[in-house]
């Protein structure tokens, strides 16, 4: 981003974007320690996940009123104001990404609470990942300004979409076929919904990030328009 004669302005707009990142980088630490209590029912994880989650809100808190301190002291424009925007878009994204893992870590506490009991046996670790992989390269994207690596996170979005619908046909197949799997099966199910759903978050951050650079408002379109839009 450009330079301004006020110095202060650039501190103020450089904390914010590090704030972000902050923010997004502790809610990725709370998806990887969630999607890992799933697998090792390790309480302590669980417990410490769901906790978290007033850090996320707090951290949105604080960035929203600095935002619209900023803009009601510096009446912004261009590039700067479509900064706060980007950033008062992303951190409602970031607070909701933190919403699914704490929902992760719930159903992971239900689940071994029971001692895995009648438990599918279906692999929800690729598409965290792949989820995990996005939220990462959204905020690399927004680090960097970089519109490419936007793009690349949109596009995977379908990926994490039909892994999601596999799953849960998985699930209907188990829950058909045995019945006293049907309680297990519709947690993991929730599990698999909560990932799909972070996956959706970091495909918005990302179109932010287009917004941000480019100036325009890719959201609701496809990819093929995305990418004439900004070339």
């Amino acid at each position: 981003m450009s330079e301004h004669i006020s110095k202060q302005f650039d501190a103020e707009l450089e904390s914010v974007r590090s704030r972000v990142l902050q923010m997004g980088g502790l809610v990725e630490e709370q998806i990887l320690r969630a999607v890992e209590a799933l697998d090792t029912g390790d309480m302590e994880r669980i417990e410490k996940t769901i906790a978290d989650d007033h850090r996320v809100n707090a951290l949105e808190v604080g960035l929203d009123e600095a935002c619209i301190h900023i803009i009601a002291r510096r009446q912004p424009a261009a590039g700067d104001l479509r900064l706060l925007i980007t950033v008062i878009k992303t951190i409602t994204d970031l607070e909701r990404i933190g919403d699914e893992a704490e929902k992760i870590a719930r159903m992971a506490k239900l689940i071994h609470a029971a001692e895995r009991q009648h438990m599918p046996r279906i692999e929800i670790k690729h598409v965290a990942q792949r989820a995990v992989a996005m939220l990462r390269q959204s905020l690399d994207a927004f680090a960097r300004l970089d519109v490419a690596e936007a793009m690349h996170v949109v596009k995977q979005d379908s990926a994490v979409d039909d892994e999601f619908r596999a799953i849960m046909r998985q699930l209907i197949t188990f829950m058909m076929e045995d019945p006293r799997t049907i309680t297990r099966a519709l947690e993991i199910l929730f599990i698999a919904k909560a990932i799909e759903r972070i996956g959706d978050h970091a495909k918005n951050m990302s179109e932010y990030v287009i917004y941000l650079v480019k100036g325009r408002d890719v959201r609701h379109v496809s990819v093929d328009e995305m990418e004439r839009l900004i070339d």
